[in-house]
């Protein structure tokens, strides 16, 4: 029998696991390459033959997303299957448009073919955008669950960046095993607040596997996404936040769209710093593909260990780097931070960007006088010392979610800052969340 041609266009997330679900051990298809955008160092590699099955004997080649036009032609590729998250849907279209030019197929995959089903109680916390707030309510939802006395494990969507192989199951209880696993900035930012609390926190590649082992320690799971991907488990609770900061990105937005509209639950977070008129056009907006949804409305107060060490100093501010990057972000809490606090002025690290980190400046315009944490890799992680320590900033503002200091030799004097969740509108969030666990165990 032929089998069918694909390429999966993703980013070393999704694109893995639409592949591990359902097209690994699928003899009507043949998956001829992976391409890859968004994050640094991924093109080139190959998914390994342990991961990829009796089909993929050698593996499965990763290439450069704009090398889709030569793969299609050289390889009569049939289906171009799109599996990455945070684009516009102006923007998926253009992907589309390049491969329907060369002649194949263009695939969206849904939940009906990506989604596992659990053994144990699922609660996923998604977005319409990256940088939204899915941390400060993963934990809100976390700390509600384990108050109730339940043993919660949170399942991280993927970011495997070094070898597949080894990172096909990965389960992190202390800070020791983010060494061992020689984690990267973005990989710690999600896993160490979860840790902070006692969290056991299973990622890695295959995530059937992965569902396996953390149910055995698990009365409930919490799906922590990333980026607006929707997820990979059929959730009993799905959370879903949407931003005021970017009116109209909940509908404009793949796949946070469809998280808008699938949502059981509906947070307009930033309500405390957004302008009113934006919150009711993303509430207008939210009401009209999602009528019965439950709309809660929260605000995430920045904090800072010592905020009188903000005050008239010139501050270098060190921000969440997709939020920023792929998240189309200008600022962060980190900005934020510094304006309530009465920083002098932002310092511009241009001048003092080095390596990889002038092309992220260079290439993310947008952006206000801060820092992305980029730190894909070792080097990149040197790099971004590097420019930290070079500037003239009388004060570093760390505005991502882990301590930079951990990871990173600071030279300068710094301040974290901090956020949570504050639900401010609306029905109680932590009694949905219980109450709808027991409707899921009584099913």
């Amino acid at each position: 029998m032929d089998r069918t041609r694909i390429v999966i266009m993703g980013a070393a997330g999704r694109d893995f696991h639409n592949f591990n679900v359902h097209f690994r051990n699928n003899r009507q298809y043949e998956v001829v390459a992976f391409t890859a955008t968004q994050i640094p160092d991924i093109a080139g590699r190959r998914y390994p033959a342990e991961l990829a099955g009796t089909l993929y004997p050698a593996g499965i080649p990763i290439h450069e997303e704009a090398e889709l036009p030569r793969l299609i032609a050289e390889h009569n590729v049939e289906q171009v299957v799109f599996a990455y998250s945070d684009i516009s849907h102006v923007d998926v279209m253009h992907k589309a448009s390049a491969a329907l030019a060369a002649g194949a197929d263009f695939r969206l995959m849904g939940p009906t073919t990506t989604m596992l089903e659990s053994k144990v109680p699922v609660v996923a916390v998604c977005a319409a955008r990256t940088g939204v707030g899915k941390s400060q309510t993963t934990r809100f939802v976390s700390q509600a669950l384990s108050d109730a006395g339940m043993r919660v494990v949170a399942i991280r969507h993927p970011m495997p960046y070094g070898d597949l192989a080894k990172q096909a199951v990965q389960r992190f209880a202390t800070y020791e095993d983010l060494d061992i696993h020689e984690c990267t900035i973005e990989e710690r930012e999600e896993y160490e607040p979860h840790i902070d609390r006692g969290i056991v926190v299973y990622a890695g590649v295959d995530y059937e596997r992965i569902l396996r082992q953390a149910e055995q320690e698990a009365d409930v799971i919490l799906w922590d996404g990333g980026n607006n991907d929707f997820p990979f488990y059929v959730p009993d609770l799905m959370i879903a936040l949407v931003d005021p900061h970017r009116p109209g990105h909940e509908l404009t937005y793949h796949p946070g769209e469809t998280n808008t509209r699938l949502a059981d639950v509906i947070i307009i977070n930033k309500v405390d710093t957004a302008k009113p008129e934006a919150v009711e056009q993303v509430r207008g907006n939210v009401t009209k593909v999602n009528p019965h949804a439950v709309i809660i409305d929260a605000a995430s107060p920045v904090s800072v260990d010592d905020p009188e060490a903000i005050r008239g100093k010139r501050v270098l501010v060190v921000e969440d780097g997709p939020t920023l990057t792929h998240g189309g972000m200008g600022y962060g809490a980190g900005t934020v931070a510094a304006h309530k606090f009465g920083a002098a002025s932002l310092v511009d690290p241009r001048p003092f960007a080095v390596g990889s980190i002038v092309d992220t400046l260079e290439r993310f315009r947008h952006l206000e006088p801060l820092l992305p944490a980029m730190g894909y890799s070792k080097r990149q992680m040197e790099e971004l010392e590097q420019t930290i320590n070079s500037s003239d900033a009388e004060l570093v503002v760390i505005g991502t979610p882990i301590d930079l200091r951990r990871v990173l030799k600071l030279e300068k004097p710094a301040v974290r800052v901090r956020y949570e969740l504050e639900p401010v509108k609306g029905p109680d969030l932590a009694k949905l969340v219980l109450e709808r666990l027991e409707y899921a165990k009584d099913k």
